[in-house]
């Protein structure tokens, strides 16, 4: 005769009950545990590499991460991406720059010559008129110029010299990957500007024009009614190592 399993009990039936209610409980906070470990080391890593990159900016910056989350980063060291966006860069002696860039596959692993790597990256600089006035007038003969207007017709930067008395026309333009600004015209009174103010004046936009991180290099430039644009790019670029003896940043220790 065949026998038939038996029903479970009414005592086992809340036991069963009891110990699924345990799981989910636990899965749950282990759940919370993880989103909130995520969020906390976010912010604070976005906040260390904002740190890091305003002292090579020159300014503050914003921060932003891919969406892999940060805790599996630490586990392969390995960024998508970030994104950096500053609104007063200053490269070289360049004031005021407004900047946009991206920094794609990042790899942390350091060892003692390299701090990681990036496979690319790419930036999109805003440059005002503003912006050009106020790097001029840092400069010993930055009194001289009294103003700064730009021809997006011709592709040139205008200074106004000793008033309206004379003027400094300059025009940038890009040579494998590299910003040179040649002089097109400099008059005062149907006469030449003294060569220091001219030399100078070039010499200083070209540097700011010519000083970015990451090893990036000119793509484009343009003249626009109120300054001018620039658009970078870089390749494989690696990082410098850290420091002989030197403690992780605290917040990024987390990804070194």
């Amino acid at each position: 005769m065949a026998s038939t399993a038996s029903a479970p009990t009414a005592s086992a039936r809340p036991k069963r009950s009891r110990a699924l209610i345990v799981i989910v409980v636990v899965i749950v906070a282990l759940a919370a545990v993880l989103i909130g470990g995520e969020f906390y080391v976010r912010n604070n890593v976005k906040q260390c590499m904002a740190d890091q990159f305003e002292s090579q900016l020159g300014s503050q910056v914003d921060v932003g991460l891919s969406a892999k989350p940060v805790l599996l980063q630490a586990i392969d060291k390995n960024v998508p991406h970030i994104t950096i966006d500053s609104d007063d860069s200053s490269f070289g002696p360049a004031k005021d720059m407004k900047v946009h860039a991206r920094v794609d596959d990042i790899d942390l692993t350091s060892s003692d010559t390299s701090g990681g790597t990036i496979g690319s990256s790419s930036a999109d600089i805003d440059w005002s008129s503003d912006g050009i006035a106020a790097t001029i007038a840092a400069q010993p003969f930055g009194t001289l110029v009294t103003g700064v207007t730009t021809d997006p017709t011709a592709g040139t930067i205008r200074f106004a010299v000793l008033g309206n008395l004379a003027e400094l026309t300059v025009q940038p333009t890009i040579s494998n990957g590299v910003v040179n600004v040649e002089t097109v015209g400099a008059e005062l009174f149907g006469l030449g500007l003294p060569t220091d103010l001219v030399s100078g004046v070039v010499d200083i936009l070209t540097s700011s024009l010519q000083t970015f991180p990451l090893g990036m290099t000119a793509q484009s430039l343009t003249v626009t009614d109120t300054g001018l644009q620039l658009s970078l790019s870089g390749g494989a670029f690696t990082l410098p190592a850290p420091e002989p003896g030197a403690q992780p940043v605290e917040g990024c220790s987390v990804l070194i």
